[in-house]
């Protein structure tokens, strides 16, 4: 890898991690990156409003391959003691994505500078962390025909450089479901006058575990979220509260399924207690399954730079909206390990190793050349 890449990926990602933005607030970070790409390439960068990529064309391409990074931050506060730390109080790059676009756009000048027989596609996404970015991004590769998408994620817990590898499913799906119950109010001293949604909300949190019970294919996962019920006025009995879930499973088709089991428990509760009731999903993503073919290439793309390797038999619980690219195009996303010891992602000691910014752009210079 050119030298002068590296240190000016480098730079940049230490601007984006001092300038962090929450997801669908990234203005200042997509204006920096495409400003940084056209002062450093001569790609053509196209912008298209809340997103933008930049595209490689070659002279007789004989594919077309994208590759894409996340750039939103998170609301955490950053404790890393560097001279790049946050300016935004509250907002810190958490989970590496500053890393991901920093390494892109190296990737990119590698590309400009050196040719490529296939057209590359770089995709900088916003919106990552909530999981509608990649929705908003994921049409190009069907309006451009592109043949193949690749990404990758920094993941603690595995040696530094490891290269982690999955052949099937490598993330769950999920989606953030909001139950809410709404009844009629009354004086706390004639609460039979009145319907209360606390006792149906109650049986929810005590029966939905039961429902991880049955007999799924794969992983399956709800977790309590909060539950809100009334106001602390000691006249007056509740008549309004929510519950809140997190659901995930390994299969999209049993999260559908778990939803559809949650939801018929709240119309049984609700219409026991005389009850309106409403749901309602945000969050929302796709489970992320890796096409082999396309593995395969990460992994020989790794072992011809003599990086290890880690194949991972089970997916990750969290979620990645890359799923999203994955049904439209045959791909994959991998991770590469930031440290056994390292503080994990979503902590405010996290900081992406910008280590990782040089395997990165040669595991995908190798992917380019397929």
């Amino acid at each position: 890898m050119d030298w002068n890449h590296l240190d000016l990926a480098v730079e940049l990602r230490h601007a984006l991690h001092a300038h962090p933005e929450l997801s669908n607030q990234e203005e200042w970070t997509r204006a920096e990156l495409m400003r940084f790409l056209r002062a450093h390439t001569k790609l053509a960068v196209i912008d298209r409003g809340g997103w933008f990529y930049a595209v490689y064309r070659a002279p007789n391409p004989k594919r077309r391959i994208a590759f894409r990074a996340d750039h939103d931050a998170l609301p955490i506060e950053d404790a890393c003691d560097v001279p790049y730390a946050s300016k935004i109080p509250g907002v810190g790059h958490k989970c590496g994505h500053d890393g991901h676009s920093a390494a892109l756009a190296a990737f990119a000048m590698e590309i400009d500078k050196e040719g490529c027989s296939n057209d590359i596609y770089f995709i900088f996404q916003p919106a990552e962390e909530t999981g509608d970015g990649a929705v908003k991004c994921a049409p190009l590769i069907t309006e451009e025909k592109i043949d193949e998408v690749f990404a990758f994620h920094n993941w603690p817990g595995y040696p530094l450089g490891t290269v982690c590898i999955w052949y099937g499913a490598v993330n769950c799906a999920s989606r953030g479901m909001t139950i809410r119950m709404v009844g009629t109010p009354s004086h706390a001293s004639m609460p039979e006058c009145g319907k209360n949604p606390a006792f149906a909300l109650a049986t929810m949190v005590n029966e939905v575990p039961a429902l991880l019970d049955l007999p799924w294919k794969g992983l399956v996962l709800s977790t309590v979220i909060g539950l809100k019920v009334g106001e602390k006025a000691f006249g007056t009995q509740a008549s309004e509260g929510e519950l809140y879930l997190t659901i995930r499973a390994e299969r999209e088709a049993e999260l559908n399924l778990l939803a559809e089991k949650i939801e018929a428990m709240a119309e049984r509760e609700a219409a026991r207690y005389g009850l309106a009731w409403h749901v309602s999903y945000c969050d929302c993503f796709p489970e992320t399954a890796n096409d082999p073919t396309s593995t395969q290439k990460v992994r020989e793309a790794a072992e011809k730079l003599g990086y290890p390797i880690e194949v991972i038999e089970r997916p990750e619980r969290g979620s990645e909206d890359f799923g999203y690219f994955l049904k439209r195009a045959p791909g994959a996303i991998f991770e590469i390990g930031a440290g056994v010891d390292y503080p994990q992602l979503h902590t405010a000691q996290f900081d992406f190793p910008d280590a990782l910014i040089e395997p990165a752009v040669e595991i995908f210079k190798k992917l380019a050349a397929e």
